[in-house]
């Protein structure tokens, strides 16, 4: 088993990501972005090649790793719509980069699902199968998260598109099962259940995500893990029951959330929740372990 996280949640610097980790004693990031002096923050796939160099070179003399990348391939920023050149440019990028730090993992998505959809167009299996196939002829394994996109719709719809896009493994995200609908049946759906997603999920599971959170009647709201509705604990001591040995990131949102423009807070409120963070969620493995 290997812990790490979602590092741009702890710091936005390489040298900050790097300090976080290393104070939990850990030894992997999950990369997804960063800033590195002179550069714009950016996705670890997209920013310039120089920046790429000195990230690249901050981490060989630190010793931390990248066990995956966070990457923005197929994500709910796009659609079925958006010009296929551009993930297949996104995927072309991220290979090279990829081998540079030995990273195996890769998290993708299947596109943003119009706000009715309850069905995964063929393009979709299309696309995603392409990306998959990409990826797996250089050796690196993709891994999809249940989240804004066609595959997170429903663990029927998770399935539906495992059994499409031969191997293409999962990254199980624990609390967007709690603010994302399950859209099988009809109108108006109900939300998904994060144990009942984990059960049809967790033999093809190679990736942990965790968060934890509750819904609220503005959105949803963030907390330590163990401490929400995500079923954190559950999920893990059944994880573990079978088997599993694989990666465990987090992604706390509690400070900064990714996705959100207004989301912003201190370095040290970053570092301090992101730190904490991680030394909670091994306490509650060392409890259901």
């Amino acid at each position: 088993m290997e812990l790490m996280g979602i590092a741009d949640e702890g710091a936005v610097t390489i040298d900050g990501q790097i300090e976080v980790t290393q104070a939990l004693g850990w030894r992997w990031i999950e990369s997804r972005f960063v800033e590195v002096e002179g550069f714009e923050k950016g996705s670890i796939h997209e920013i310039p090649d120089a920046a790429f160099d000195v990230v690249a070179d901050k981490l060989e003399e630190s010793g931390v790793g990248i066990y995956a990348f966070g990457s923005t391939i197929c994500n709910w920023q796009k659609t079925v719509e958006t010009p296929f050149d551009v993930t297949l440019a996104e995927v072309a990028r991220a290979i090279p980069r990829m081998k540079r730090l030995g990273t195996k993992y890769v998290r993708i998505m299947s596109f943003k699902p119009a706000d009715d959809a309850d069905t995964t167009p063929p393009e979709v299996f299309e696309r995603v199968g392409e990306v998959t196939q990409r990826f797996l002829d250089e050796g690196l394994q993709p891994v999809h998260e249940n989240c804004m996109n066609y595959g997170g719709m429903s663990w029927q719809h998770a399935e539906e598109l495992l059994e499409k896009v031969p191997g293409l493994k999962w990254v199980f995200d624990t609390a967007n099962p709690i603010f994302n609908a399950d859209r099988r049946g009809d109108q108006p759906w109900g939300m998904q259940c994060p144990w009942e997603f984990w059960e049809h999920m967790r033999d093809h599971t190679a990736h942990i995500h965790i968060k934890d959170a509750v819904k609220t009647e503005d959105g949803e709201e963030y907390h330590f893990p163990g401490d929400g509705d995500g079923r954190v604990r559950d999920i893990l001591k059944d994880a573990f029951a079978n088997g599993y040995d694989a990666g465990i990131s987090i992604e706390p949102h509690m400070t900064v959330v990714f996705h959100d423009n207004d989301s912003a807070a201190p370095e040290k409120a970053m570092a301090d929740n992101y730190i904490e963070y991680g030394r909670r969620l091994e306490k509650l493995i060392a409890e259901v372990r």
